[in-house]
């Protein structure tokens, strides 16, 4: 027995962007949640204090946007129980009461996200993101690129705005400083403004400045001064304390803690002095790892192994866990009413957003049980460190002495894998493979000094780590030397390819959305990520050697093994020229290779039949490469065998 395809589709992503609110009749939770069977939209889901459900968002509306392309806070519940949100198809912003959303900003190239209502004001805060023209500085190719809203090269401009929720007049522009900005917050008594802010070349969790001033009369804000941050420190999270100060997650020690922060930059303390991480790499503007609730502080914390909940007492620095079996919690929380409501998942149970009593620490379960298999088709995960690499094991089903293995890698590569359910794992444990989830060098999670293990030497610590984790587990018996494969999405997609052209160890390799070619990646990627790679490889053209010596595309004839390519048609992340150059290198070189596009599909999987699509590929791939029959998924032609290998899906 199995875990099939469709059990994966039907589990696959979980909830974002939790809300609690007190109403008159308890607390109310609302979060967004994907429908891959509704064609990959997300749905705001609104839980009655009565226990139930409905969904807030008709069929049709997708409550996503495009900032920074990865998406920010998409939507906001208003007082009433309406609804503000950016829709996917158009980017603009709506307002829902009963009946069709009705639009509150104009058509156009105008993208919105990082939604926020301030206290005691009739309109919705955002950031607003624009195209406007060439503009030096934006890249390593400025000015080359037509400016043309797509959200590549070219001059990209982003503004906090204030919308008006009655739909009654223009954006007002509030906030015009950094050219990224996030976290837009009203202080208590109206009178100041903070965000977060940086400006290229550093990556948000390089280093950010937490910025305050005044607001005027005009509802803009005037001259600011940086209270916290700097080039090498990472301010993730803030909120007001009370009109003087502030609560926010930074690392000036090497560690996202949390410290109260004045409002003139004076004094300030560390409330959470410990080695541990109290943040998140702010991918998505609009992330929480901690909420204020009633004088005390719910907070996110830990480790990929273990990423717990707890109420922090800001005066004493007192630390109490509430977060239960949860191995995972989620960067998004919330609290109102003695509640706290976050997303957690175990070994053993999905992401669900759960409603946590703060004073005797009972959970509730709010949202829709999910369908899951049996619980002996699950592994038990293994949390182990092999020469200084943090990684996850996840035995296969029934092994018997070595086995073949799937070297799972994360994306980012400024992110992490935690230890939670992943029904992607255990589609292939169930089937005989074991899977180990490495999380390298430049994983978050662990602080600092480990993240920055990757600065200049991507391409090079995360296949080193990888191919240590695989060759540690051929040393301890586990795995089959001739018997493993590589495998990640996006820039797990590079360290795919990267490790089976600059390693021996893996017999193939799975790269879904994959970077194949830094440099040309450099110049077509959106303007979020265009100086990434100053700090994970190095600064165009003084370190071009670099990127030359490490290029999978330029090396493709070192590969190891096979390769199966995945790539959406829409990815404005990575192009799906980087896929198509690296095949036909191999093919140029004599290597075997597949390559499967999804037309629809952006960066990442959200429709059903696509992932299904996707699973089925790579399981046939691994019956190539490993040796085994799978009779159970359609067959897979790579090049150089009689039907050749490129496909659309």
């Amino acid at each position: 027995m199995s875990i099939r395809p469709i059990d994966v589709a039907r589990t696959d992503g979980g909830p974002q962007w939790v809300e609690a609110v007190s109403t008159p009749g308890g607390v109310e939770v609302w979060w967004d949640e994907p429908r891959p069977h509704e064609g990959g939209r997300r749905c705001v889901v609104r839980r009655l204090p009565d226990g139930t459900r409905v969904d807030a968002l008709p069929v049709g509306w997708n409550a996503r946007n495009r900032l920074v392309e990865y998406g920010g806070r998409s939507w906001r519940p208003l007082p009433g129980g309406g609804l503000v949100f950016t829709h996917w198809a158009d980017q603009r912003l709506y307002r829902l009461d009963e009946g069709e959303p009705v639009p509150l900003t104009p058509a156009g190239a105008a993208r919105y996200g990082d939604l926020y209502l301030p206290p005691g004001r009739d309109e919705v805060w955002a950031v607003r993101e624009t195209a406007d023209g060439p503009k030096a500085g934006d890249g390593p190719n400025a000015g080359d690129g037509p400016g043309d809203g797509d959200g590549r090269g070219g001059g990209v401009v982003r503004q906090i705005v204030a919308v008006p929720l009655s739909g009654g007049g223009p954006a007002r522009v509030v906030v015009e400083a950094q050219h990224f900005l996030m976290n837009p917050r009203l202080s208590p008594d109206g009178r100041h403004v903070c965000w977060i802010g940086w400006d290229h070349p550093n990556m948000p969790w390089d280093g950010t400045e937490l910025c305050v001033a005044p607001l005027g009369d005009a509802g803009t804000a005037g001259p600011f001064a940086v209270v916290a941050g700097g080039p090498r420190e990472s301010v993730t999270q803030a909120e007001w304390r009370d009109a003087d100060s502030l609560y926010a997650v930074t690392d000036p020690t090497g560690w996202w803690n949390v410290h109260l922060v004045r409002r003139d930059g004076s004094g300030g303390r560390n409330l959470t002095p410990v080695e541990v991480e109290f943040g998140h790499a702010p991918w998505k503007p609009g992330l929480a790892t901690f909420a204020v609730a009633d004088g005390r502080l719910v907070v996110v914390h830990g480790t990929p192994d273990h990423r717990r909940l707890g109420v922090l007492d800001p005066e004493t620095g007192a630390l109490r866990e509430v977060g239960g079996d949860a191995t995972y919690w989620a960067s998004t929380v919330s609290a109102a009413g003695g509640k706290a409501a976050g997303v957690a998942a175990t070994p053993y149970t999905p992401l669900e957003v759960r409603l946590v009593d703060l004073d005797d620490g009972g959970h509730e379960a709010v949202s829709a049980p999910k369908p899951l298999p049996d619980r002996e088709l699950l592994p038990v995960p293994e949390t182990v460190t092999i020469e200084g690499v943090h990684a996850h094991l996840y035995p296969p089903s029934g092994a018997r002495g070595p086995a073949p293995y799937v070297v799972f890698v994360h994306g980012g590569p400024t992110g992490n894998h935690p230890v939670m359910l992943d029904l992607e794992i255990a589609y292939f444990t169930s089937r005989g493979l074991g899977v180990a989830v490495v999380n390298y060098g430049g994983s978050t999670g662990y602080g600092r000094a480990y993240r920055e293990r990757l600065r200049h030497r991507w391409g090079v610590v995360d296949v080193q780590d990888c191919a240590r984790v695989a060759r540690g587990l051929v040393e301890l018996g586990r795995a089959d030397a001739a018997r493993i494969a590589v495998r990640g999405g996006s820039a797990g997609g590079w360290t795919t390819v990267a490790a089976l052209v600059h390693s021996d160890v893996f017999a193939g390799g799975v790269a879904h959305y994959a970077i194949t070619d830094p440099e040309s990646w450099a110049a077509e990627t959106h303007d979020f990520e265009s100086r990434y790679l100053d700090g994970l490889i190095g600064p165009l053209p003084q370190t071009r050697d670099r990127y030359t010596e490490r290029s999978p595309l330029l090396h493709a004839g070192r590969a190891s093994g096979p390769c199966l390519m995945l790539h959406g048609l829409e990815d404005a992340i990575v192009d799906v020229g980087q896929a198509e150059r690296f095949v036909a290198e191999l093919d140029r070189h004599g290597r075997r290779w597949a390559l499967l596009t999804f037309p629809g599909e952006q960066h990442g999987w959200r429709r059903e039949e696509t992932i299904v699509t996707a699973l089925e590929a790579e399981l046939a791939f691994y019956g190539l490469v490993f040796g085994f029959d799978t009779p159970e998924v359609p067959p897979l032609k790579l090049a150089g065998e009689p039907a050749g290998a490129k496909e659309e899906v």
